[in-house]
């Protein structure tokens, strides 16, 4: 089916017409919700007697079209805070259990899932859910299907536990203790072409770090011991061998290829995350191309599909966290490469034009009058603060790699249009005082490059004028 059904609308209604049989405020009818989760029982109590589909886990089975369409109903219905509170009150959860264990129709695993997905959005309910340590198990092996409409409402679920602030501590521990979850993550952002599901994977990911950084440095150290239990029988193909940051890029390739804004928003930041540890910095650069895969992918998004020349100055305040995220990964890997001219050097000034850039736009955008719009106090100091993150981040790149030029990657910058007496301006406006230094030693550079240009320059800005 292309769609969920919409819930019972005429039937529905009138067995809830009956006095006493609807669920809370709502027009749905407890008579017919037992009655399908009753086909539910029935469904998953007949597979007992069926050994030889229990004995053999590849067989699938497709589902009952009318119970799909009744269970569908339930899916929808579930949105519902009421509903989802009776579903609770039949102990719904303890049925899905059963499908989770015996059943062979991947159809109906994925609406159970979201059915719990949806019931988890209540957070009374969402605890209950989190705190049932066989329902938390089954749900945590659900990340290993092969299906990929399971794992996405697989996915769903527990990041809306996650964002439980009670909630996510039980998940953050089980998690823990179950080295699979590391695995199955890896191999679905390393392997699955399915964009929606490798952001919502993604930001599970994503939450599990920002919540919990031991879990983040085990993942860095030890993923690639933490393998899927494997049977004994010889037979079996070994789990392969999985690290955090190739997988990482590989959904942040596919996201990107897909054009998807909020998926290379979660990526990006996730790598961010990595680099707030030493363990994260090392993960990344001593990978066997020594961080290259890394800083190709972030400077090519920099430099050629972010806050590109043709579009308004505003574009940075949009793109402000997706910027700051990429620039402190490629700080970070600047900063710990020791063979410079491998990495550094060979992007240097489309880079260092991508920077200015994006410091004219802070600028433009800073000179830009109210538009009368009601912000509140916080929401503008928040706005001027993660502006201020960017800009930083910004000059500290800007000045480590203006230390580094030579006259011959001067002279290709002003031939390739990267650097020019504007650019250079703003870069300097924004880099004294702090950055004295370093702009020093790029005029120094810059005399022997371009002598006018450096004159200039040095009018504008006096204290770089050579001292008598």
């Amino acid at each position: 089916m292309d769609r969920n059904p919409s819930p019972p609308s005429s039937d529905g209604e009138e067995e809830a017409a009956v006095a006493g049989d609807s669920i809370g405020n709502t027009v749905y009818s407890k008579h017919w919700l037992f009655s399908v989760l009753t086909k539910l029982i029935e469904v998953i109590s007949s597979k007992k007697s069926d050994s030889s589909e229990l004995n053999n886990v590849d067989v699938q089975v497709d589902l009952d079209e009318d119970l799909e369409n009744d269970i569908c109903k339930v899916w929808d219905m579930s949105m519902d805070k009421d509903v989802a509170l009776f579903l609770q009150e039949f102990n719904a959860p303890d049925i899905f259990m059963g499908v989770f264990a015996k059943s062979k129709s991947p159809r109906l695993t994925e609406i159970c899932v979201g059915i719990l997905g949806n019931m988890a959005c209540c957070q009374n309910i969402c605890l209950s859910i989190s705190k049932d340590e066989n329902l938390g198990q089954l749900i945590l092996q659900r990340l290993c299907d092969s299906d990929p409409p399971t794992l996405l409402e697989t996915s769903r679920l527990l990041l809306t536990c996650l964002c439980h602030s009670e909630a996510a501590s039980i998940w953050v521990e089980r998690i823990r203790g179950s080295p699979s979850v590391y695995d199955c993550l890896c191999f679905i952002m390393s392997s699955s072409t399915n964009v929606e599901l490798l952001v919502k994977v993604g930001e599970v990911v994503d939450k599990l770090f920002d919540l919990d950084e031991e879990l983040m440095l085990n993942w860095i150290k030890n993923g690639s011991r933490q393998a899927v239990e494997q049977p004994t029988d010889d037979s079996q193909e070994e789990s392969p061998d999985f690290e955090i940051v190739p997988c990482l890029l590989e959904a942040a390739k596919q996201v990107c290829s897909d054009n998807n804004t909020e998926g290379l928003d979660v990526y990006m930041h996730i790598l961010q995350l990595l680099t707030t540890v030493d363990e994260g910095i090392q993960a990344i650069v001593q990978t066997t191309d020594g961080g290259k895969e890394t800083w190709n992918l972030l400077c090519n998004l920099f430099c050629n599909d972010l806050c590109q020349p043709d579009d308004p100055p505003i574009i940075v305040q949009e793109q402000k966290m997706v910027l700051a995220s990429i620039l402190s990964v490629l700080s970070a890997i600047y900063a710990s490469q020791t063979e410079k001219e491998d990495v550094k050097m060979k992007t240097n000034m489309p880079l260092i034009g991508s920077l200015i850039r994006v410091l004219q736009n802070m600028e433009e955008c800073g000179k830009r009058p109210s538009d009368g719009s009601k912000e509140s106090k916080s929401e503008e100091s928040e706005k001027d603060f993660h502006f201020k993150i960017l800009k930083d981040i910004c000059c500290e790149l800007l000045s480590n790699m203006f230390q580094e030029l030579s006259k011959e990657n001067i002279l290709e910058g002003l031939k390739q249009g990267h650097l020019n007496e504007q650019k250079c301006s703003c870069a300097f406006q924004n880099l004294l005082p702090f950055y004295l230094t370093s702009v020093e030693s790029f005029v120094e550079v810059l005399r022997d490059a371009d002598q006018s240009l450096a004159g200039a320059l040095e009018k504008r800005f006096p204290s770089l004028q050579l001292q008598a």
